[in-house]
């Protein structure tokens, strides 16, 4: 009988199986695919994504370091440069593969290349049904990403309004090459797919380029990707691969009797930026850690809500608010992308609040009153802009 069984090993499983092995509990990680493997994503990983490590990330794992973001939007652009890092780009296969690695070291049972089938909730444990075997566990900690179904057991599936759709290649290039044509800095081009942006992150060695849009509204989301590499002179015969991005926020319900869900799978993602690294991190941290005191201290079950309330204490607040930009800016992106361009401050408070003091909502607080015009304007969208001074 386990403490803890955890599905995934990505970020969320990974962090939660080293917190849970450093508090003692008897755990079992289980991975379906065998490590290191490859995950699609751009490899952002923000400074608070770094901050909930508790070891510092080695040299070796960072490909970048990244000081300056670049918005662009219908052939215009601006820049933003902080002293400190916004962020570090990682390759995700050798990133996750460390983490599993750091989880592995606290001594806890790790299972690669074994697939979870099915998850039976009985009054005293769960009973866990795999590709080789079956296993109990008093709780099971659902980390399988976004992709996966077994989460469909705690909460119902997202509407396509609620999710985005990722697709991502990597473009090899030379390292000289690339630090000159964008040294230090990130490029999000918005108005490339409706609900999102496209991207263009500069790792050692290759770009990561992609795309990402709600699903709702991407009919050939492959082409948008094609024509969005074209137009930035990364077009060639280089592989395509897709993920789903959850973009609900913190609303969605995260835990039964024993059964909870952490990172992706709790749709615990910035619905504005699409990031999701960080709250795997320190949602499968925030989950381990309230298993374990329910089992070292006998707790009753329903002191597992510690686990949505902890979540909603860290960022849940960050999370909504993210929620609340992403559909600000979204809904009339012509005049919302152009004004973020033609002012500056716009893209300085974004890093200055959100990015480094991490406040969503004094951001958005900011963006209404002092630039209402995204909000009146809209009620008279039919009005078009360019060349009218007056307006």
């Amino acid at each position: 009988m386990y403490d803890l069984i955890i599905v995934g090993g990505g970020p969320s499983g990974a962090s939660a199986g080293r917190t849970a092995g450093k508090r003692g509990l008897l755990t079992l990680l289980i991975e379906k695919e065998n490590f290191p493997r490859y995950k699609p994503c751009g490899g952002a990983l923000s400074s608070y994504g770094l901050s909930c490590l508790d070891f510092k990330l080695p040299e070796s794992v960072i490909e970048r370091n990244i000081s300056k973001v670049r918005v662009h939007f219908r052939g215009r652009f601006v820049e933003g440069t902080k002293e400190t890092d916004l962020a570090v780009l990682i390759s995700r296969k050798i990133f996750d593969n460390f983490l599993l690695e750091k989880a592995r070291e606290t001594g806890i049972e790790v299972h690669t290349g074994e697939k979870v089938l099915d998850l039976i909730e009985k009054e005293d444990w769960v009973e866990v049904r795999t590709t080789d075997n079956t296993y109990l566990g008093r709780f099971v900690l659902i980390s399988e990403g976004s992709g996966g179904t077994l989460k469909y057991r705690v909460r119902p599936r997202d509407k396509k309004t609620e999710y985005g759709l990722g697709l991502v290649s990597e473009i090899p290039d030379k390292d000289e090459t690339i630090r000159s044509r964008f040294p230090s800095t990130i490029n999000i081009h918005f108005g490339i797919a409706q609900g999102g942006y496209g991207w263009i992150f500069p790792h050692a060695g290759y770009y990561s380029a992609g795309i990402v849009g709600t699903a709702q509204y991407l009919g050939h989301p492959k082409k948008v990707l094609l024509d969005f590499l074209e137009e930035n002179g990364l077009s060639g015969d280089f592989p395509v691969r897709s993920h789903i991005i959850p973009k609900g926020g913190i609303k969605g319900k995260t835990l039964s009797s024993r059964l909870l869900l952490s990172g992706d799978a709790a749709g615990f993602v910035d619905a504005f930026t699409g990031e999701g690294i960080s709250y795997a991190i320190r949602s499968g941290q925030l989950a381990a850690e309230t298993v374990a005191n329910l089992v070292m201290y006998s707790l009753k079950l329903s002191s597992l809500k510690a686990y949505e309330s902890a979540c909603r204490q860290e960022f849940g607040s960050y999370l909504a608010s993210s929620l609340k930009l992403e559909k600000i800016m979204h809904r009339f992106p012509e005049i919302s992308f152009k004004l973020a361009v033609s002012n500056r401050d716009i893209l300085d408070k974004y890093l200055d609040e959100v990015v480094v003091n991490r406040n969503y909502k004094d951001y958005i607080r900011w963006l209404l009153l002092n630039f209402c015009l995204i909000e009146s304007v809209s009620k008279i969208k039919f009005l078009k802009l360019e060349g009218t001074d007056k307006d």
